[in-house]
Protein backbone atom coordinates (compact mmCIF):
# COMPACT_ATOMS: atom_id res chain seq x y z
CA UNK A 1 0.00 0.00 0.00
CA UNK A 2 1.55 3.39 -0.87
CA UNK A 3 2.54 5.71 2.17
CA UNK A 4 0.23 8.88 1.96
CA UNK A 5 2.26 12.11 0.91
CA UNK A 6 3.03 14.06 4.04
CA UNK A 7 1.07 17.27 1.91
CA UNK A 8 -1.87 15.13 2.44
CA UNK A 9 -1.41 13.50 5.83
CA UNK A 10 0.24 16.62 8.21
CA UNK A 11 1.88 15.29 11.36
CA UNK A 12 3.46 17.75 13.69
CA UNK A 13 6.70 17.91 15.79
CA UNK A 14 5.18 15.59 18.01
CA UNK A 15 3.12 13.10 15.99
CA UNK A 16 0.01 14.37 16.17
CA UNK A 17 -2.28 15.00 13.64
CA UNK A 18 -2.04 19.07 12.38
CA UNK A 19 -4.94 20.50 12.80
CA UNK A 20 -6.67 18.94 16.22
CA UNK A 21 -3.04 18.16 17.37
CA UNK A 22 -3.99 14.65 18.06
CA UNK A 23 -1.88 11.38 18.69
CA UNK A 24 -4.39 8.08 18.27
CA UNK A 25 -4.03 7.10 22.02
CA UNK A 26 -5.54 10.34 23.16
CA UNK A 27 -8.65 10.04 21.50
CA UNK A 28 -11.59 7.80 22.79
CA UNK A 29 -14.05 5.91 20.48
CA UNK A 30 -17.05 8.02 21.58
CA UNK A 31 -16.15 11.44 20.22
CA UNK A 32 -19.09 14.35 21.39
CA UNK A 33 -19.12 17.35 19.07
CA UNK A 34 -19.37 21.53 19.80
CA UNK A 35 -19.61 24.26 17.93
CA UNK A 36 -17.93 26.43 20.25
CA UNK A 37 -14.52 25.87 22.06
CA UNK A 38 -15.52 26.59 25.33
CA UNK A 39 -18.14 24.36 25.66
CA UNK A 40 -15.65 21.76 25.83
CA UNK A 41 -14.75 22.76 29.44
CA UNK A 42 -18.63 22.43 30.18
CA UNK A 43 -18.86 18.97 28.74
CA UNK A 44 -15.41 17.90 30.68
CA UNK A 45 -16.33 19.17 33.78
CA UNK A 46 -18.67 16.53 34.08
CA UNK A 47 -16.33 13.87 33.63
CA UNK A 48 -14.77 11.43 36.03
CA UNK A 49 -11.33 12.18 34.99
CA UNK A 50 -9.77 13.39 32.20
CA UNK A 51 -6.63 12.17 30.63
CA UNK A 52 -5.64 14.76 28.05
CA UNK A 53 -6.35 18.44 27.23
CA UNK A 54 -4.91 19.46 23.76
CA UNK A 55 -5.59 22.26 21.61
CA UNK A 56 -4.32 24.45 18.47
CA UNK A 57 -6.52 27.30 17.09
CA UNK A 58 -9.84 26.77 17.61
CA UNK A 59 -9.68 22.74 17.98
CA UNK A 60 -9.76 21.95 21.54
CA UNK A 61 -10.35 18.51 23.03
CA UNK A 62 -10.52 16.94 25.95
CA UNK A 63 -10.75 12.95 26.91
CA UNK A 64 -11.49 11.30 29.87
CA UNK A 65 -14.23 9.24 31.69
CA UNK A 66 -17.73 9.02 32.44
CA UNK A 67 -18.02 6.06 34.66
CA UNK A 68 -16.13 3.63 32.23
CA UNK A 69 -17.20 5.17 29.68
CA UNK A 70 -14.16 6.78 27.44
CA UNK A 71 -14.92 10.04 25.86
CA UNK A 72 -13.28 12.58 23.65
CA UNK A 73 -14.84 15.88 23.45
CA UNK A 74 -13.80 18.10 20.74
CA UNK A 75 -14.79 22.03 19.47
CA UNK A 76 -15.03 22.17 15.44
CA UNK A 77 -15.71 26.03 15.03
CA UNK A 78 -18.85 26.88 12.75
CA UNK A 79 -20.00 25.29 9.78
CA UNK A 80 -19.11 22.70 7.46
CA UNK A 81 -15.67 23.33 5.95
CA UNK A 82 -14.52 22.96 9.94
CA UNK A 83 -16.29 19.32 10.14
CA UNK A 84 -14.24 18.38 7.09
CA UNK A 85 -11.21 18.85 9.18
CA UNK A 86 -12.01 17.09 12.28
CA UNK A 87 -13.95 14.67 10.65
CA UNK A 88 -11.21 13.57 8.57
CA UNK A 89 -8.42 13.69 11.22
CA UNK A 90 -10.25 12.02 13.71
CA UNK A 91 -11.04 9.34 11.12
CA UNK A 92 -7.23 9.42 10.35
CA UNK A 93 -6.28 8.79 14.31
CA UNK A 94 -8.68 6.03 14.24
CA UNK A 95 -7.75 4.28 10.49
CA UNK A 96 -4.48 5.68 9.87
CA UNK A 97 -0.69 4.57 10.99
CA UNK A 98 0.97 7.79 11.38
CA UNK A 99 4.04 6.48 11.34
CA UNK A 100 4.05 4.18 8.00
CA UNK A 101 1.32 6.55 6.76
CA UNK A 102 -1.17 3.55 5.67
CA UNK A 103 -4.74 2.57 6.40
CA UNK A 104 -4.39 0.16 9.42
CA UNK A 105 -5.65 -3.62 8.03
CA UNK A 106 -8.60 -3.74 10.75
CA UNK A 107 -10.61 -0.47 10.63
CA UNK A 108 -12.29 1.14 13.80
CA UNK A 109 -15.97 2.88 14.18
CA UNK A 110 -16.35 5.99 15.76
CA UNK A 111 -19.47 6.99 17.69
CA UNK A 112 -19.66 10.56 16.67
CA UNK A 113 -22.32 12.84 18.99
CA UNK A 114 -23.12 16.83 18.25
CA UNK A 115 -24.45 19.05 20.85
CA UNK A 116 -25.43 21.60 19.77
CA UNK A 117 -27.98 24.39 19.10
CA UNK A 118 -30.28 25.38 16.60
CA UNK A 119 -33.51 27.03 15.47
CA UNK A 120 -37.05 25.02 15.47
CA UNK A 121 -38.67 25.18 11.88
CA UNK A 122 -41.75 24.38 13.92
CA UNK A 123 -43.92 26.45 16.29
CA UNK A 124 -44.56 23.54 18.02
CA UNK A 125 -41.21 22.94 18.63
CA UNK A 126 -39.82 25.67 21.33
CA UNK A 127 -37.26 27.28 22.70
CA UNK A 128 -35.31 25.31 25.13
CA UNK A 129 -36.32 21.97 24.09
CA UNK A 130 -33.93 19.56 22.06
CA UNK A 131 -33.51 18.09 18.72
CA UNK A 132 -32.36 14.49 17.50
CA UNK A 133 -31.63 14.57 13.85
CA UNK A 134 -33.33 11.77 11.98
CA UNK A 135 -31.48 13.33 8.76
CA UNK A 136 -29.05 15.56 7.84
CA UNK A 137 -30.30 17.76 4.58
CA UNK A 138 -27.32 20.25 3.32
CA UNK A 139 -27.60 22.87 2.08
CA UNK A 140 -23.82 23.38 1.56
CA UNK A 141 -22.13 21.47 -0.64
CA UNK A 142 -19.46 19.60 0.96
CA UNK A 143 -20.27 16.57 0.03
CA UNK A 144 -20.43 17.68 -3.72
CA UNK A 145 -16.85 16.82 -3.05
CA UNK A 146 -16.95 13.60 -2.16
CA UNK A 147 -18.58 10.17 -3.29
CA UNK A 148 -21.72 9.66 -1.13
CA UNK A 149 -24.12 6.87 -1.87
CA UNK A 150 -27.67 7.80 -0.82
CA UNK A 151 -30.34 5.00 -0.22
CA UNK A 152 -33.42 5.06 -2.54
CA UNK A 153 -35.71 6.63 0.80
CA UNK A 154 -32.97 9.15 0.81
CA UNK A 155 -33.00 9.86 -2.89
CA UNK A 156 -36.68 9.99 -2.79
CA UNK A 157 -36.92 12.20 -0.21
CA UNK A 158 -34.24 14.42 -1.26
CA UNK A 159 -36.01 14.59 -5.01
CA UNK A 160 -39.17 15.40 -2.97
CA UNK A 161 -37.42 18.55 -1.26
CA UNK A 162 -35.89 19.84 -4.40
CA UNK A 163 -39.29 19.87 -6.15
CA UNK A 164 -40.72 21.82 -3.07
CA UNK A 165 -38.42 24.43 -2.66
CA UNK A 166 -37.02 24.62 -6.02
CA UNK A 167 -33.61 25.80 -4.43
CA UNK A 168 -31.11 23.77 -7.05
CA UNK A 169 -30.75 27.01 -8.51
CA UNK A 170 -28.92 28.37 -5.40
CA UNK A 171 -27.30 25.16 -4.27
CA UNK A 172 -27.01 21.82 -4.80
CA UNK A 173 -28.99 19.73 -1.92
CA UNK A 174 -27.95 16.45 -0.25
CA UNK A 175 -28.95 14.18 2.41
CA UNK A 176 -27.68 11.45 5.02
CA UNK A 177 -29.11 9.67 7.52
CA UNK A 178 -28.44 9.14 11.49
CA UNK A 179 -26.69 6.29 12.34
CA UNK A 180 -30.04 4.68 13.77
CA UNK A 181 -27.86 2.54 16.36
CA UNK A 182 -27.31 5.86 18.32
CA UNK A 183 -30.52 7.54 17.18
CA UNK A 184 -32.57 4.96 19.07
CA UNK A 185 -31.41 6.11 22.59
CA UNK A 186 -32.70 10.06 21.77
CA UNK A 187 -36.19 9.51 21.92
CA UNK A 188 -37.53 10.44 25.08
CA UNK A 189 -37.23 13.82 25.95
CA UNK A 190 -36.53 15.34 22.44
CA UNK A 191 -38.26 15.95 19.04
CA UNK A 192 -37.05 14.00 16.03
CA UNK A 193 -37.17 15.73 12.08
CA UNK A 194 -34.91 16.38 9.60
CA UNK A 195 -31.77 18.95 10.47
CA UNK A 196 -31.29 21.20 7.32
CA UNK A 197 -27.80 22.45 7.39
CA UNK A 198 -26.82 25.74 5.77
CA UNK A 199 -23.37 27.49 4.76
CA UNK A 200 -24.18 30.39 6.68
CA UNK A 201 -25.96 32.26 9.50
CA UNK A 202 -27.65 35.29 8.17
CA UNK A 203 -28.70 34.97 4.70
CA UNK A 204 -28.75 31.13 4.17
CA UNK A 205 -31.06 30.91 7.17
CA UNK A 206 -33.38 33.77 5.62
CA UNK A 207 -32.56 36.23 7.91
CA UNK A 208 -32.86 40.32 6.38
CA UNK A 209 -29.91 43.02 7.89
CA UNK A 210 -28.79 45.15 4.88
CA UNK A 211 -28.77 42.18 2.03
CA UNK A 212 -31.86 41.45 0.25
CA UNK A 213 -32.63 37.59 -0.37
CA UNK A 214 -32.65 35.61 -3.54
CA UNK A 215 -34.68 32.89 -2.24
CA UNK A 216 -36.86 34.82 0.42
CA UNK A 217 -39.41 32.21 0.70
CA UNK A 218 -36.89 29.64 2.13
CA UNK A 219 -37.87 29.39 5.68
CA UNK A 220 -41.89 28.95 4.74
CA UNK A 221 -40.89 26.01 2.67
CA UNK A 222 -38.55 24.29 5.04
CA UNK A 223 -41.01 24.85 7.68
CA UNK A 224 -44.10 23.53 5.68
CA UNK A 225 -42.04 20.55 3.38
CA UNK A 226 -43.25 16.94 4.30
CA UNK A 227 -42.70 13.43 2.80
CA UNK A 228 -44.67 10.58 4.14
CA UNK A 229 -43.28 10.69 7.96
CA UNK A 230 -40.67 13.42 7.94
CA UNK A 231 -40.94 16.68 8.19
CA UNK A 232 -37.81 19.71 9.47
CA UNK A 233 -37.70 20.56 12.53
CA UNK A 234 -34.77 22.38 12.60
CA UNK A 235 -31.48 24.32 11.46
CA UNK A 236 -27.82 24.89 12.22
CA UNK A 237 -24.62 24.78 10.78
CA UNK A 238 -23.07 21.13 10.80
CA UNK A 239 -24.66 18.48 10.59
CA UNK A 240 -25.35 17.32 7.61
CA UNK A 241 -21.68 17.47 7.32
CA UNK A 242 -21.41 15.45 10.16
CA UNK A 243 -23.73 12.66 9.16
CA UNK A 244 -22.75 12.44 5.22
CA UNK A 245 -18.86 12.07 6.09
CA UNK A 246 -19.49 9.61 8.78
CA UNK A 247 -21.35 7.51 6.34
CA UNK A 248 -18.41 7.43 3.73
CA UNK A 249 -16.28 7.10 6.44
CA UNK A 250 -18.34 4.08 8.25
CA UNK A 251 -19.04 5.87 11.21
CA UNK A 252 -22.23 6.14 13.34
CA UNK A 253 -23.15 9.79 14.00
CA UNK A 254 -25.93 11.57 15.14
CA UNK A 255 -26.81 15.18 16.18
CA UNK A 256 -28.47 16.41 19.48
CA UNK A 257 -29.66 20.43 19.42
CA UNK A 258 -30.65 22.84 22.22
CA UNK A 259 -33.25 25.35 20.60
CA UNK A 260 -32.35 28.16 21.70
CA UNK A 261 -34.25 30.38 18.34
CA UNK A 262 -38.09 29.74 17.39
CA UNK A 263 -38.32 31.27 13.36
CA UNK A 264 -42.21 30.80 13.44
CA UNK A 265 -42.94 31.77 16.92
CA UNK A 266 -40.19 34.59 16.37
CA UNK A 267 -38.70 33.78 19.82
CA UNK A 268 -35.22 33.17 21.44
CA UNK A 269 -34.14 31.52 24.92
CA UNK A 270 -33.81 33.76 27.80
CA UNK A 271 -31.27 31.42 29.00
CA UNK A 272 -28.98 29.91 26.36
CA UNK A 273 -26.73 28.52 28.62
CA UNK A 274 -28.84 26.57 31.01
CA UNK A 275 -30.39 24.75 27.42
CA UNK A 276 -27.25 23.67 26.39
CA UNK A 277 -26.06 22.64 30.00
CA UNK A 278 -29.42 20.65 29.96
CA UNK A 279 -28.97 19.17 26.65
CA UNK A 280 -24.73 18.57 27.65
CA UNK A 281 -26.27 16.34 31.11
CA UNK A 282 -29.01 14.78 29.59
CA UNK A 283 -27.05 13.91 26.55
CA UNK A 284 -23.47 11.86 28.84
CA UNK A 285 -26.11 10.01 31.12
CA UNK A 286 -27.75 8.11 28.22
CA UNK A 287 -24.08 7.88 26.27
CA UNK A 288 -22.57 6.89 29.63
CA UNK A 289 -24.76 3.82 28.98
CA UNK A 290 -24.58 2.91 25.06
Amino acid sequence: MKPIAPSELIINDRGAIYHIDCRPEEIASTIITVGDPDRVKEVSKHFDSIEYRNQHREFISHTGYVGKKRITVISTGIGPDNIDIVLNELDALANINLETRTENATLKSLQIIRMGTCGSLQGQYPVDSFVAGTHGLGLDNLMNFYHLNTQTEEQQLLQAFITHTQIEGITHPYISSAGMGLLKHFVDGFHQGITVTCPGFYGPQGRVLRMGLKHPGLIDQLTTFSYGQHHISNFEMETSALYGMSKVLGHSCVSLNAIVANRITKTFSKDGGAAVENLIQKGLEIIENI
